[in-house]
């Protein structure tokens, strides 16, 4: 498939049935709840984090300390939303490994194949790997708890309940999608969850 920014930067592609914890790569977008503008500016094509942005980053780049069997490719923190690149794999402690590469010969460990569920080398018996769904969840958990600190509140919402995700099926696609990701700062101002780009509502 190929990868269409509008398409799935906008709605998740989520398949029925589909088991999200197969290894493989997966692509997520997790947008800030009512696109507020929480964690950052962009400046000259750069994106420059405040505080909560720092968390946010900080709490992404934490996960595979929780989660062995979970590797990170691809991220960027955004305005009001992230982007990133999330690898779920046989081997432990991948960690955070820009560059990373995945398919048949990789560097992830033997195993991984992009298009996760196509043709995936089973887990080892008694070794639990988590599914997507459990990860993002666990990153919006690890740094809304962390933000309402700061915030000096308790339950206050941060990030939107739903998120969108994508099955990275092939190298063509994963290097398309890091180059999305890379560029996210420098396309800001035609970006669809940019506040700027979203029409008033009518009167």
């Amino acid at each position: 498939m190929r990868y269409d920014s509008q398409t799935h930067h906008r709605r998740s592609i989520r398949l029925k049935d589909y088991d999200y914890s197969l290894a493989g790569a997966y692509f997520v977008t997790v947008c800030a709840c009512g696109r507020q503008c929480l964690f950052g500016e962009i400046a000259d094509g750069t994106m420059r984090l405040n505080r909560l942005g720092t968390i946010v980053q900080s709490c992404w780049h934490d996960l595979p300390t929780h989660y062995p069997h979970l590797g990170l490719d691809a991220f960027v923190v955004m305005p009001n939303h992230v982007h990133g690149i999330i690898v779920l794999t046989d081997s432990e402690n991948l960690g955070v490994r820009p560059g990373l590469r995945v398919g048949a010969g990789s560097s992830v460990g033997a195993g991984l194949h992009v298009g996760a569920g196509l043709s995936p080398a089973p887990t080892p018996t008694g070794v639990k790997r988590h599914g997507l769904p459990e990860l993002v969840r666990a990153f919006k958990a690890f740094s809304t708890r962390r933000i309402n600190e700061l915030w000096d509140t308790s339950g206050q919402s941060v990030w939107q309940r739903n998120y969108y995700e994508h099955i990275i099926r092939s190298e063509k696609s994963l290097d398309a999608i890091r180059q999305y990701i890379e560029a996210n700062p420098t396309n800001w101002s035609f970006d669809l969850e940019n506040p700027a780009n979203i029409p008033a509502n009518p009167r």
